[in-house]
């Protein structure tokens, strides 16, 4: 049983690039003879609840058509484990886990991909009020989303333009970061947890993440000149942000930041205010096709 949940909306244009996905889609499960359920969600959240329900009720499939917001809020109602898969076929802007998997951008081949693939298993990020699958951060990722969302048009060239905006603007995070049982003090642009190493529609953030090894990646890009930022932001779009003198990364499985002022955390591309920011992974337990 494949229980296909989607935001009628996502991927923009209205609404038609996602309607001109749903009908092909349906007509290749027809063609196939599977036994499928469409579900639109209603508003931000509803997405959890539907998948809650779904895999606390029943043994199925999750099939996400969209982004990595549809993506997070179904991570996020997700139960029954053991039982219960969960596949995605891009559909949103930025796509950025399908990225991480490396998943087919055509919406038949990714489906065809579930029809005839097995479910591995796949990390995910624990925290103690939220889960996240792709990409957890604090710092300069923050202000370029408040100024994303305030745009009327949600496109990867609107987030780059806020990108640029924020790095001349942006004041440093000040943070302790403790990992592996060791703490360290850093003023930086950002605190950045990995999972998956792609984010803000296709930004190589954490190139050596994979989201299948049983490893997060801590990064963090400490205080520089700003004669420098331009340089720096060169590096990031060409994935080779780990080459900076004042990049920091380091694997982990478990992290716990603290912040000098309030803070709001990035978690798949959501916002939260002054949750804990403490991060575990889950290994050995989603099963995700791809």
């Amino acid at each position: 049983m494949l229980d296909l949940i989607y935001n009628p909306i996502a991927g923009g244009a209205n609404g038609k690039k996602m309607q001109k996905t749903l009908s092909v889609l349906k007509k290749r499960l027809e063609e196939k003879n599977v036994e499928y359920a469409f579900h639109a969600t209603e508003y931000k959240g509803h997405a959890t609840l539907i998948t809650k329900n779904l895999t606390e009720s029943k043994v199925t499939t999750i099939v996400v058509i969209g982004g990595d917001g549809t993506l997070h809020e179904v991570i996020n109602g997700f139960t029954n484990f053991d039982k219960c898969a969960l596949a995605l076929i891009p559909c949103g802007t930025g796509n950025d886990f399908a990225s991480a998997l490396k998943l087919p951008r055509d919406p038949i081949k990714a489906l065809d991909l579930i029809l005839d693939g097995t479910p591995k298993y796949t990390d995910f990020m624990q925290m103690p009020t939220v889960r996240g699958i792709n990409i957890i951060g604090m710092g300069i990722d923050v202000d370029v989303l408040n100024r994303y969302e305030k745009l009327k048009k949600k496109t990867k060239l609107g987030y780059i333009k806020c990108l640029i905006k924020t790095l001349f603007k942006f004041d440093y995070t000040k943070f302790s970061a403790e990992i592996n049982g060791k703490k360290t003090d850093y003023d930086a642009f950002i605190a950045c947890i990995a999972n998956g190493n792609v984010y803000g529609g296709g930004i190589p953030v954490c190139p050596i993440a994979e989201p299948y090894d049983k490893k997060l990646n801590f990064l963090t890009v400490k205080k520089m000149k700003k004669i420098k930022i331009i340089g720096a932001f060169i590096k990031l779009k060409a994935g080779k942000i780990l080459s900076l003198k004042e990049t920091v990364t380091e694997p982990c499985t478990e992290i716990k930041i603290d912040a000098v002022k309030p803070y709001t955390v990035n978690v798949d591309g959501e916002l939260y205010n002054d949750i804990p920011f403490e991060i575990k992974i889950i290994s050995d337990t989603l099963k995700m096709y791809r």
